[in-house]
């Protein structure tokens, strides 16, 4: 399950869990938090940043040569509008 950070909106009247940046793990599928769930205070979800792995696995299946045994095309960018097919 994803895990979303929330903050208050009204910082000067926040609990200490909502008064900082917290975490909640949710379903994609719920909605996002209106209130915090200690002082039911107001909540904002934040848009934060998404980690991704390029261990040297990962950069196997990325290969050129995987991609075209996959049945992918990859399209490299050239610049003013040009895009080369590998």
């Amino acid at each position: 399950m994803p895990t979303y950070e929330y903050r208050s909106t009204q910082p000067d009247k926040a609990c200490d869990r909502c008064s900082q940046v917290f975490e909640v793990q949710q379903s994609m599928k719920d909605d996002a938090l209106k209130t915090c769930p200690d002082c039911n205070g107001p909540v904002e979800r934040l848009i934060s940043h998404v980690s991704i792995s390029t261990a040297p696995s990962t950069q196997s299946m990325l290969s050129d040569k995987n991609l075209k045994q996959k049945g992918f095309t990859k399209l490299v960018n050239e610049g003013e509008g040009k895009f080369r097919k590998i």
